[in-house]
């Protein structure tokens, strides 16, 4: 009977990974409204949020390692109610964030299942350094992306880059932010790819 149950989990677990597999296809739908026409998908942001993640908890003296975990986790969600824009969330009643994860993984293994619960449990509810800097990192993101918009001609992905920079809490988000908003595509791969 055991071996009959871990293969179900297992089936379960590889199920999830399949499910967000999903976020590789799905675009991140709030830059539609900025009029960008092919923008990237929830992966790509979950991807460079836990990046950025990292290293703001390098310079803010967080643990890299949680701080990435939670970026990497912190969208998971989107695999089965999209990426929805700030606008269209005035108008919906949605399930929490964990609610939706709990579904998600229910037929994962129980050591996955509460693995995962966990870490968006507190990246939506915990006041830790390592959750203000993933959020950090998650807004940081979006500032970058909303900068490289800018460069490719999306003029109204200003205003997302300026209220999204307004909710930066940390120092070094902050300063990273300033240092991208005065660097041009371009200027890293001059600078950098020597």
């Amino acid at each position: 009977m055991t071996d009959q149950r871990d293969a179900e989990a297992d089936a379960g677990t590889v199920g999830y990974f399949m499910e967000l597999g999903a976020l590789k296809r799905a675009k991140r739908s709030g830059w539609w409204i900025a009029g960008v026409k092919d923008p990237e998908t929830i992966a790509e942001h979950s991807w460079r949020t836990a990046v950025i993640g990292a290293v703001l908890a390098m310079m803010e003296g967080a643990d890299p390692a949680k701080v990435a975990l939670l970026c990497t986790f912190h969208d998971s969600q989107e695999s089965r109610i999209g990426d929805i824009p700030w606008i269209g969330r005035r108008y919906l009643v949605a399930s929490s964030n964990e609610e939706v994860t709990a579904d998600q993984v229910a037929d994962a293994h129980p050591a996955v299942a509460d693995g995962v619960k966990a870490v968006v449990h507190e990246y939506e509810n915990g006041d830790s350094l390592e959750v203000l800097v993933a959020h950090d990192a998650d807004k940081l993101e979006c500032v970058i992306q909303g900068l490289e918009y800018l460069q490719q001609g999306y003029a109204a992905a200003q205003e997302w880059v300026d209220s999204t920079r307004a909710k930066l809490k940390t120092a070094s988000a902050l300063a990273l932010a300033e240092a991208a908003q005065s660097m041009p595509i371009a200027e890293w791969q001059r600078t950098y790819l020597r």
